[in-house]
């Protein structure tokens, strides 16, 4: 079991991928918890967009672990530790067979799962019982989907890197939390040219992500009517899996 997060005052938390989209409307919900925040994102400009007038401001980018590592010694300077780190960079780029780019798989998979393992080997030593780290993942890490070719792969690895961890910090009173959402409105899901069932609004999204951190559960998963079909699915044999979908989504 992972601790409950309840009261969110005076918590040093780093949000590695602030500056839009459910990172971003988090980062406003925790500031009005009462939270200290770090926040990093490419943009610095994004970031002080975000209003949080006494959130510690670390700019890098994920894919470079040089400037991560010092963006992590800066937060460690200012506020002699860390309670909590929450990974939300991410990219999607919708991709099939017919057009497959490996360069743009591989700088995909490099942000949305080579950089929260670059977090994780940043924070790890920091991390002290009653707090801990999640992930922001995605139900399209359940099982493969029709245009997820060079998303859905990086986001299974880190569904599953985060149970690996949960296995070694979960004992120590270290949390380890996986988070699952479905379709939010962001400027990444923009660019699917699908109609996209129960779309959530970003600030609902961070609401869901709250209340989730406040259950003690290692996966928060959302909307709940959307993730559920999600998960059954996930439980088909190949045989029945492959043709339900194909049917489903015209793949």
């Amino acid at each position: 079991m992972n601790p409950k997060l309840t009261d969110w005052r005076g918590r040093r938390v780093w949000l590695v991928g602030a500056s839009s989209g459910i990172g971003a409307a988090l980062a406003q919900r925790l500031a009005g918890l009462g939270a200290r925040l770090a926040l990093t994102a490419r943009s610095a400009d994004g970031l002080a967009a975000l209003g949080i007038g006494d959130a510690l401001i670390l700019p890098c980018d994920v894919t470079d672990a040089a400037a991560l590592a010092a963006a992590r010694a800066r937060l460690v300077a200012e506020w002699q530790g860390l309670d909590v780190a929450i990974y939300l960079a991410g990219d999607y780029v919708p991709m099939r067979a017919a057009d497959f780019d490996l360069a743009v798989a591989e700088r995909v998979v490099a942000v949305n799962f080579g950089g929260a393992m670059r977090l994780a080997a940043c924070v790890l030593g920091d991390l002290a019982p009653g707090g801990g780290i999640a992930f922001v993942a995605s139900v399209a890490g359940y099982r493969g989907l029709p245009r997820a070719l060079c998303y859905g792969p990086g986001k299974a690895a880190l569904i599953h890197f985060a149970e690996c961890l949960h296995f070694d910090l979960a004992p120590k009173g270290v949390g380890v939390w996986v988070v699952n959402p479905g379709f939010v409105a962001t400027r990444l899901t923009a660019r699917n040219d699908f109609a996209m069932p129960a779309l959530m609004r970003p600030e609902a999204a961070a609401e869901a992500l709250v209340a989730g951190l406040a259950t003690g559960r290692f996966e928060i998963d959302f909307p709940q009517r959307f993730t559920r079909i999600m998960k059954l699915l996930a439980l088909l044999p190949y045989r029945w899996y492959f043709p339900l979908v194909r049917r489903r989504t015209g793949a």
